[in-house]
Parts: structure tokens; C-alpha cells; sequence
């Protein structure tokens, strides 16, 4: 066979290049002729890619950075510094006993950073040597035990995400809309991994007794708060020692706290040190002079301890307004303590007409589900709401709706539907309407 000279090979590698090329370009002619059909879609991109051309590329100075180790305790960025908690200065006279806030609408996802995850204290924060601490048990339980931090990690752990509230969550607003901004409406919430022994785990190590129908948790703070836990919710309850995968931070109970899932957040009880099992609930000042819902005959409900199917919407918000006209996103979270969130629809009109959102993986139980829905804004004005249904089929009422079966004298467990007014602007403004 004879060798093809250097000439004759090159012309038939260009044949073939140019071979390629055209099909190349064929089936780059019928993918777009297939993806017209979506015409919407298409549009934007182009829209998009024109507005791109042109554009500068902006980008940092190609020259060393922040070396490996310069944060041993890594940092946000620098653009990131006003996501912070923030306090009322006015809501409770003492700093010792006060609260501070999540920034709701800085958050994505569901799960709260540490260091972004809400207070609320009743003597401030104490210090705890974790070498010297120890949890005792005791009651109605055959062996009582002092068990340190130790041997509660010798135990069978779990992981669950669970959302955490505060029973006054949104009571600045139980006559009228007080604040204007979701951190201080819905900001007593957080939602995070929690690790830690199963209660039921160290009941049945110290040989619990069926006579005990209660359980008093109580915390090594200067309040020496405590609270008493039925037996009905003691199956799901962990004693945490970890939160989003490191030991808890002071303000949130180190070494140990109490997690009830779906319960109010004083049920919870922070540098847990003592669990005492009885036979009825011990009626501490925290269950009756403070978390009790006062009724219009004077009397008080005690131990409404599952929070209550709520939802918000976190973008646009007061602290996010509309910025230009077009297509926007929607979006929120939602949660309840009977269990997943089963749907969340979506006003633009202040309840006239709703329209289902998208809820966003993942969706557990007693846990926040965030939810979102595209919209197209041309400037008009707005009334946003969001409406949550849970899988045990309870919705999410208005404000009126709430007060059908809730007194307007108590200021927790306030779940009614919130209405942000979208003013033609953009800003946007906490209203109740009529």
C-alpha cells in the first residue's frame, strides 16, 4: 500500500475537521429549534446573555491571600458582618434576662448557624467547667446516677434537625403590628442539628418508674430554671451536647441542654443538670407566672407546650424590599411541632386569592421547611401572605381567626398569618389589615 504524502494527509484531516464542524453545527441548529418550544426560558437567557456583553469582569487582584491557619475559628466574610443578632432594648428591663433575634431574612436553607441562633436568657449566661459538671437523676427511678459528660458520650447518640421557638416568637405583635422587621417578629426561631443521648436512654439506665409521669429539668444558670416535661414527650426529648457538629455554644446551654422537638423553646431548658421523674408536674414559676396563657375570665392555661403550625415570608421583607421591576423570588419558611409541613400557599392580595408555593428539600418533621414561588412585579402594590398546613391537616389562621380560640390577653403562641405591604417602591411595610 502506498504511504499518502504530507499534503494528501493534511487535506484529509480537514475534511474531517470541517465534517465535524457541520454536524456540530447542525446539532447545535436542532437542540435550539427543541428548546424554543420554551420561549420564556429562552428569552430570559438571551436577555440575559446581552445584558452580560460588554460587561467588565470584575475580579480580586490576582496576588497572595489570607494564608492557611490565619482564622483558627474560621469567620463570615467581610461583606457578611451586619448579619448579626440584634436586641430590643426596650422589650425587657434587664440585659440579664432578655432576648436577641435571628436575622430571618440573611438566612437560606433551613439550618441556623451558632452563631446566629437566637437567646433568651433569665439570668444571663454562666460558666460552666465541663470537667467538674455532672447531670444527676433522680425520683422515681430505681438507680439514681450523677453521670458526667463522659458517660453521657459512652451512650448511644442521635442527630435530628429540629427548628427551636420561643413561646413569645412574634408577641410584640398580639394587638398591633409593633416592629418592622421579621428579626424582631419571627426572629425568636432557629433550626439546627442537635446531638445528643435519647432522654429514654438514660431514664431506662437509671430504671425509670411506671408511676412517673413527669419530669423536672432544671439548669445550672443564676435563675435555677426549671420546668416540668409530661411523660407524652419524653420518647422524641434528647439531652444535646452538640449543635450543628460542635459542642454547644454558652448561650445555648454548654454542656448540656434539653431538646423537645416541636415544643416551645422554655421547655428546653439550657445547662441541664438535674432531671427529677414524679408522679405530677411541679408547677415552677416559670410554668404558671410566666409561661401561661392568660384567658378574658382571669384564669390561665397551663402546659400549651406544642408550638403551632406559623410560616413568613423572608424575601421581600422589611429588611429586603423589591429592588427594580421583572421577575422576583418569592420565598420563606415554615414549621410546626405536630409534625411536616404538608403545603404552604401564597397571597399577593391579601388573602383574596392563593396559590400554592413550592416547598423546597428537605421537608421533616418538627423541623423548618423553606418554601418559594416566582413572581413577575411591574411596581404595583402588594399585600404578601403565606399560609401553612401541616400533614395533621391544621392551618394556619388569621389574626381574627386566632383569636376565636385564644385570648388577646396572653402574648405567646401567637402563629397568625403575617401581611407585608409592598408599596410601590419596593419597600415594604408590616400591616394588619382589617
Amino acid at each position: 500500500m502506498p504511504v499518502p504524502s504530507r499534503r494528501a494527509w493534511l487535506k484529509t484531516m480537514l475534511a474531517g475537521v470541517a465534517g465535524a464542524l457541520a454536524g456540530g453545527v447542525a446539532a447545535v441548529r436542532s437542540a435550539t429549534s427543541a428548546s424554543a418550544a420554551d420561549s420564556a426560558s429562552t428569552a430570559a437567557s438571551a436577555a440575559a446573555a446581552r445584558a452580560a456583553r460588554g460587561t467588565k469582569l470584575e475580579h480580586a487582584p490576582f496576588r497572595p491571600g489570607m494564608p492557611v491557619g490565619a482564622r483558627p475559628y474560621g469567620l463570615p466574610a467581610e461583606a457578611q458582618q451586619h448579619v448579626v443578632r440584634r436586641w430590643l432594648k426596650w422589650m425587657l428591663p434587664s440585659r440579664l434576662t432578655n432576648a436577641s433575634f435571628t436575622p430571618l431574612a440573611e438566612l437560606e436553607g433551613i439550618i441556623t448557624p451558632n452563631g446566629l441562633v437566637f437567646e433568651r436568657h433569665h439570668a444571663g449566661v454562666p460558666a460552666i467547667d465541663p470537667a467538674r459538671f455532672s447531670l444527676a437523676v433522680h425520683g422515681l427511678v430505681e438507680r439514681p446516677l450523677a453521670l458526667s459528660l463522659d458517660d453521657l458520650k459512652r451512650l448511644p447518640s442521635v442527630s435530628r434537625i429540629h427548628f427551636l421557638e420561643c413561646a413569645g416568637n412574634n408577641s410584640l405583635n398580639w394587638q398591633r403590628p409593633a416592629v418592622n422587621a421579621v428579626q424582631f417578629t419571627h426572629g425568636l426561631l432557629s433550626c439546627c442539628e442537635w446531638t445528643g443521648v435519647p432522654l429514654m436512654e438514660v431514664l431506662r439506665l437509671c430504671g425509670v418508674s411506671d408511676r412517673a409521669q413527669w419530669l423536672l429539668a432544671e439548669g445550672a444558670d443564676g435563675a435555677a430554671y426549671a420546668r416540668s416535661v409530661p411523660r407524652a414527650l419524653w420518647d422524641e426529648a434528647i439531652i444535646a451536647f452538640a449543635q450543628n457538629g460542635e459542642a454547644l455554644r454558652p448561650e445555648q446551654g454548654f454542656p448540656l441542654r434539653l431538646i423537645v422537638p416541636g415544643t416551645e423553646g422554655s421547655l428546653n431548658v439550657k445547662w441541664l443538670h438535674r432531671l427529677k421523674t414524679g408522679d405530677e408536674p411541679w408547677l415552677t414559676r416559670e410554668e404558671t407566672a410566666r409561661y401561661a396563657d392568660l384567658q378574658d375570665d382571669g384564669r390561665a392555661r397551663l402546659f400549651t407546650l406544642v408550638q403551632e403550625v406559623n410560616s413568613v415570608i423572608t424575601l421581600p421583607c422589611p429588611e429586603k424590599p423589591l429592588k427594580g421591576h421583572g421577575r422576583q423570588r418569592l420565598s420563606g419558611i415554615a414549621w410546626s411541632g405536630h409534625g411536616r409541613i404538608a403545603a404552604v400557599d401564597v397571597s399577593f392580595d391579601g388573602g383574596v386569592n392563593w396559590q400554592p408555593a413550592r416547598l423546597e428539600e428537605p421537608v421533616l418533621p418538627k423541623c423548618l421547611t423553606r418554601f418559594s414561588l416566582p413572581f413577575e412585579w411591574k411596581g404595583e402594590e402588594l399585600l404578601l401572605q403565606s399560609r401553612a398546613v401541616d400533614e395533621k391537616g391544621n392551618v394556619q389562621p388569621t389574626h381574627d381567626e386566632m383569636l376565636k380560640v385564644k385570648s388577646a390577653r396572653q402574648v405567646y403562641h401567637n402563629n397568625a398569618i403575617t401581611t407585608w405591604r409592598v408599596l410601590n417602591s419596593g419597600e415594604v411595610r408590616h400591616v394588619r389589615l382589617a
